[in-house]
């Protein structure tokens, strides 16, 4: 088996939540900010992008993502998180290069096609 240098820079933890769960996932953001050193995004209050509920986004290099996901799995609570790699194809990283802690979800992806 051959390897080559992985194309993936990064990754995204997105934090999907409701109206009623806003300071939850306000709350895990920030410590995930706080303890793991990763950039937190403005809280959505509305489903942008391809997203199909409000959400936060974590945005993290692949060394600080095997820190993050475990802490995220313990610590969400009822929260969903959608994870994706950056590697600079969207559309590829946001259907092929993911992963759900949660509920899947459908996204709307017409904008990477």
């Amino acid at each position: 088996m051959s390897t080559t240098q992985s194309t993936i820079t990064g990754f995204h933890a997105h934090i999907y939540f409701e109206q009623s769960s806003t300071e939850a996932a306000r709350t895990l953001c920030e410590q995930a900010a706080e303890r793991f050193g990763v950039a937190m995004g403005q809280l959505h209050a509305r489903p942008v992008g391809p997203h199909p509920m409000p959400s936060c986004q974590l945005d993290c290099s692949p060394q600080k993502f095997g820190e993050l996901l475990p802490w995220l799995l313990e610590n969400r609570g009822d929260l969903i998180v959608f994870c994706h790699a950056q590697s600079g194809d969207h559309l590829t990283d946001h259907t092929r290069n993911i992963f759900w802690l949660g509920e899947v979800q459908s996204l709307n992806l017409e904008m990477f096609r």
